[in-house]
Parts: C-alpha cells; structure tokens; sequence
C-alpha cells in the first residue's frame, strides 16, 4: 500500500501544542465529506501550504516508515493521527481495514486519536473497523457536520463524536443536540493556554460530543455546512 503521510515529532501547531502529530495525503479525504473542497480548514494558511507538500510527496516519508515512526513513540505518548487528512483509503469510500490495523498496532499504549468524516450510517465496512479501532485502544472521533447528524452518529454507540458549530457559537451558550445531547466547545478554539497536549478529551472515552465553531481561511463555507 502506499500513502504519503508526513510525521511530525514536536508539533509547532499552536492548536495542538508540541505532541506528535500526522499529515496525510488530501487523497484519503472522503468523497463523502461536505467540506472536502468546501471550507476545510485544512486548505488554507502554512498548514495547506504543507498539506499540499504532503500530497504531492515532496514531504512525505510514507505510510511504512509513519507506523515505525508512530511504534518507536514513548509508551502513554499523546499523539494526534491527522492535523490534515483522513484515515487510509484507496477509494475514498471505504476505510483501508489492513492499514488501519497496522496503525492500531502500532499505537499499542500510546494514546493516538484522530477525527474521521468517513461514513459508517450506510456502511458497515466503516462502522466496524472504527469500532474495532475503539475497542482497542486508536481513539477515533466521528465528525459530524452539523448538530442533528451529530445526533445519528452518537446513537451509533461505537466511537466518540465531534461536532462543526455555526461559526457565532460562543463557549457561554448552553448548546445541545436536536435530542438533547451535550455539546461542549472545544476549549483549544477559544483559550490561548489550551492546546490538545494539555487538554487531551479528544483521546478519550466520553459522552460529551466535542464542538468546533467553523474557523479557518474557509469558515464561511464550513459555517454553511454547520447550519444546514
């Protein structure tokens, strides 16, 4: 198989503080996801300028040389899989199953996470490797456009949830669900002192769903997918 992927040891993203943190190739980017082309915040600043790099394999080290990258981590390292990209995929349909196991085994003690906009309501295939990536240990959120397709995938049960909020979402409002989910904003979007190195919730097991007010270059765009 062969994905470019770039790791990066000591991240210098102010979001995510100095962890280690992945960027895969814009071609594992589902066809799927309403913000691929659309208002990603990955396609712009120094981090689409990098992206892009990674794509193209100017700045890729490829996907057998990340999973050693990622197994040579200290054991309870705090990693993120994905600053920009997607989970491995040949079709942008379906997950790689065989490459994300490789990236399960390789995050054995860790505590890598990621967000996937991959669709597991109509497929299976998806909503099972996810799961399994769950059960056993490889932290993936389900990234939901807006607040009612939050609600689906969280009644999934399979994996945490994160959410995109309408960019005029504010950390003092009381936001929920259309059934009545909790949703709290992630305080790295609005706190200088809060990175994922220091906050961490994204790695873990939870029944609160994480929200993201659209930010970026792109926010109108994602801002329109928030409120649809």
């Amino acid at each position: 198989m062969s994905y470019n992927v770039a790791f990066t040891r000591f991240s210098r993203n102010a979001k995510t503080g100095p962890i280690p943190v992945s960027t895969t190739t814009y071609e594992t980017c589902p066809n799927g996801c309403p913000l691929r082309d659309n208002g990603c915040y990955g396609n712009g600043g120094p981090l689409g300028m990098f992206w892009a790099k990674v794509t193209s394999g100017s700045a890729s080290i490829g996907w057998e040389a990340f999973i050693k990258s990622v197994s040579k981590l200290p054991k309870a390292t705090l990693w993120r899989h994905n600053q920009a990209g997607d989970l491995p995929s040949q079709d942008k349909v379906n997950i790689d199953a065989i490459a994300l196991e490789q990236l399960i085994k390789a995050n054995k003690g860790k505590r890598g996470f990621t967000y996937t906009h991959y669709d597991i309501l109509n497929n299976d295939h998806n909503k099972q490797a996810i799961k399994q990536s769950n059960e056993q240990g490889f932290r993936i959120n389900l990234s939901a456009n807006n607040l009612a397709h939050a609600d689906k995938l969280y009644e999934t049960g399979i994996a945490p949830v994160v959410t995109i909020l309408p960019e005029s979402a504010k950390p003092s409002d009381k936001i929920e669900t259309p059934k009545g989910h909790k949703v709290v904003i992630c305080p790295a979007t609005y706190r200088d002192d809060v990175t994922c190195m220091s906050c961490g919730i994204c790695a873990q097991e939870r029944k609160a769903i994480i929200g993201f007010p659209a930010h970026g270059v792109q926010k109108r765009k994602a801002n329109v997918v928030a409120n649809s």
